[in-house]
C-alpha cells in the first residue's frame, strides 16, 4: 500500500511539471507572436497585411491552448486539495517515522498550568528559540527546525510574541520586524497543524515547501498577517509604555506628597498651625484655625 501510494504521488507530481511546462511553453509563444504582430503593424503595414492575418489566427489559436493548459492546470490543483494528508505527503523528505502524524490530544489545562508548562519551557529552551528568532532564509529556518523539532509550538510562539513587544518597547524596530516574520513563520506552521489535524511536528516541511514554490497569493496572505502583526506588537508597545509612564509619574506624585495628601511644597508653605491639622488630619480641628485666622492670609 506504502509502494502503491509513492507512486501515485510521483505520477501526480510529473503530471504536474508537464502541465507547468506546457502552460509556460504556450506562454513564451503568444508572446512571441504578439511581439511579431506589433513589429509588422509599424515596419510593413500594407504589403504585411497578409502576414499580419496569419499571425492574428496563429495568435488566437494559442490564446485556446493557453485557457485548456489552465484549466488543465485548475482540475489538478483541486484534485491535490482533495488527496489526503499523511506524512508522506506532507513533505518531499518526509520522516522515518509516523508517529506525529496523528490528532494532537486535546487537554484543558488551567492558566495555572498553562503559565508553569511555558515557565518551564523558556527556561530550557530560551536560548535556542532566540536563535530561531534571528533566522532570515527559509532554508535555514526548516534546519533549524528539522534539529529541534521541540520548537514547533505554542509556547515557541509565545514566547516570541512577547520578546517582539519587549523590543518595540526598547526602540530595537529593525530587529522586532526580524523576530516578526519568525513569529509569524511559527504561527502559520501551528496554523498549518490545526487545519490537518496533525502535530506541528509533523507539518513544518510542508510549510516551507509551500512558502518557497508559493504563488503570490499565498505570499501576499503571509506578507498581509505579518505586517498586521506589527501592527499589533507596535500598538501593544505604546500602550505598555503609556503604563508604565503613568506609573512612573503617580509614583513621583506620591514622593511629592506630604501629610493629608497634600503637595509637600504647599504643605510646607502653610503656617505652623494648618500644618499640624494635616498632621493630624482633623477636619473640624483645620476649620476652627481656619476661622480664627485673618481672612486674607486664610483666603491665600
Amino acid at each position: 500500500r506504502l509502494q502503491a501510494r509513492v507512486e501515485r504521488m510521483e505520477q501526480f507530481q510529473k503530471e504536474k511539471e508537464e502541465l507547468d511546462k506546457g502552460c509556460r511553453e504556450c506562454k513564451r509563444k503568444l508572446a512571441e507572436c504578439q511581439k511579431k504582430m506589433k513589429e509588422l503593424e509599424v515596419t510593413d503595414p500594407e504589403s504585411g497585411k497578409g502576414e499580419l492575418e496569419k499571425l492574428q489566427a496563429e495568435a488566437q489559436q494559442l490564446r485556446n491552448e493557453e485557457k485548456s493548459w489552465e484549466n488543465k492546470l485548475e482540475e489538478l490543483k483541486k484534485k491535490e486539495k482533495n488527496m489526503p494528508w499523511n506524512v508522506d505527503t506532507l513533505s518531499k523528505d518526509g520522516f522515518s517515522k509516523s508517529v506525529f502524524n496523528v490528532k494532537p490530544e486535546e487537554k484543558e489545562e488551567t492558566e495555572e498550568q498553562k503559565e508553569k508548562k511555558h515557565k518551564t519551557f523558556v527556561e530550557r529552551y530560551e536560548k535556542q528559540i532566540k536563535h530561531f528568532g534571528m533566522l532570515r532564509r527559509w532554508d535555514d529556518s526548516q534546519k533549524y527546525l528539522s534539529d529541534n523539532p521541540h520548537l514547533v509550538c505554542e509556547e515557541t510562539a509565545n514566547y516570541l510574541v512577547i520578546w517582539c513587544i519587549d523590543l518595540e518597547v526598547e526602540e530595537k524596530h529593525a530587529l522586532m520586524e526580524q523576530v516578526a516574520h519568525q513569529t509569524i513563520v511559527m504561527q502559520f506552521i501551528l496554523e498549518l497543524a490545526k487545519s490537518l489535524k496533525v502535530d506541528p511536528r509533523a507539518c513544518f516541511r510542508q510549510f516551507f515547501t509551500k512558502i518557497k514554490t508559493a504563488d503570490q497569493q499565498y505570499m501576499e496572505g503571509f506578507n498581509d498577517e505579518l505586517e498586521a502583526f506589527k501592527e499589533r506588537v507596535r500598538g501593544r508597545a505604546k500602550v505598555r509604555i503609556e503604563k508604565a509612564m503613568k506609573e512612573y509619574e503617580e509614583e513621583e506624585r506620591q514622593k511629592r506628597l506630604g501629610p493629608g495628601g497634600l503637595d509637600r511644597a504647599v504643605y510646607e508653605s502653610l503656617p505652623p498651625e494648618l500644618q499640624k491639622c494635616f498632621d493630624v488630619k482633623d477636619v473640624q480641628m483645620l476649620q476652627d484655625t481656619i476661622s480664627k485666622m485673618d481672612p486674607t492670609v486664610s483666603s491665600y
